[in-house]
């Protein structure tokens, strides 16, 4: 457990990873209702989010006092890239401005080292984070792509 402090504020933060087999119904349910939450609704984007790739996840939470609060989930290669990958990148509006979504991917680039072996990791961002993924270390190997009617770039963390 970590314990940052932003303007006065305690906030507390637990990192969980587990496969989706692992994952509890309660679990489940707050991860696709945050994903709902910013990916559909606050995006204002209707897409498929529940696309078959979950169960082949490692699913990383980090988790407040208030619940889910950062969300990734992790793949081996060829799954859904030919290199190791992170996707489902995303922080709740109510846990933002805390530094969650750096530590977030900090961790999980960690876990997914830690579990497949350090490798290159490649990501499918929305291009308006492409600064906050350099920060990281990642760099832009695609072109921009529109993917459900968001400009996306791909990105590669060597």
């Amino acid at each position: 457990m970590r314990i940052l402090y932003k303007r006065g504020i305690k906030m507390d933060i637990r990192w969980e990873i587990k496969s989706f087999g692992d994952l509890s119904n309660e679990e489940l349910y707050q991860i696709l209702r945050l994903r709902s939450e910013v990916f559909v609704v606050e995006q204002n984007c209707a897409y498929l989010d529940l696309d078959n790739y979950d169960q082949q996840a490692l699913h990383v939470m980090g988790i407040t006092e208030a619940g889910l609060a950062a969300y990734t989930r992790l793949f081996q290669p060829g799954i859904k890239f030919d290199m190791a990958s992170i996707g489902r990148v995303v922080t709740s509006p109510s846990a933002r401005r805390h530094g969650f979504g750096r530590e977030l991917m900090n961790v999980s680039i960690a876990v997914l080292h830690d579990k497949w072996g350090k490798m290159p990791i490649k990501i499918g961002a929305q291009q308006y984070l492409q600064k906050f993924y350099e920060s990281l270390g990642f760099v832009q190997s695609s072109a921009m792509y529109m993917e459900d009617n968001i400009p996306h770039i791909e990105m590669i963390r060597a």
